[in-house]
């Protein structure tokens, strides 16, 4: 009989995954420093794309949410099909695409800047059809919906679950 191996838990993935828990049981400072604390160790750019992607969700100004979100789509221009696999063997960098462009339509058409919303729109709507058929997949699609919805409107309101 062989012996199973299982693969070395990522402790950053777990740091990162506690910071986020922080965040969602009300404590956005506290997730906030700890993102940015995690964000100032090395870490290769699957790290480094997370960490930025949950960071910008804790910021306390659209401004700042937007400097995250731009490092998170920067981090994942460094990601590969294959980084991304030693995470979770399904996944590949074109389903990441929709969201992190998503987030960055959001926060430039809060900001007021539409001509870089409708950009981030356009980037994300071309990898739509890499995203599974699943809970990701329609949080996603749903997402593009209410932001395009929104720019039809010049809208800078914040989009309502």
């Amino acid at each position: 009989m062989s012996e199973s191996t299982t693969p070395e838990p990522d402790s950053v993935m777990a740091a990162i995954t506690a910071a986020v828990q922080l965040g969602h049981a009300g404590d956005r400072a506290g997730a906030r420093a700890a993102l940015e604390a995690l964000w100032d160790e090395p870490g290769d750019a699957l790290h480094r794309c997370t960490i930025a992607h949950f960071a910008a969700d804790v910021q306390e100004t659209v401004a700042d949410e937007l400097r995250w979100d731009q490092r998170a789509l920067a981090a994942a221009g460094d990601l590969t099909d294959e980084c991304l696999q030693e995470h979770d063997a399904a996944w590949q960098v074109r389903q990441l695409l929709p969201s992190l462009h998503l987030n960055l339509a959001d926060a430039h058409r809060r900001s007021g800047n539409f001509p870089d919303a409708h950009r981030h729109l356009a980037a994300a709507l071309t990898n739509l059809d890499a995203l599974p058929d699943d809970d990701y997949g329609q949080l996603i699609r749903g997402g593009a919906e209410k932001i395009d919805q929104a720019l039809d409107k010049n809208s800078t309101a914040p989009l309502v679950p």
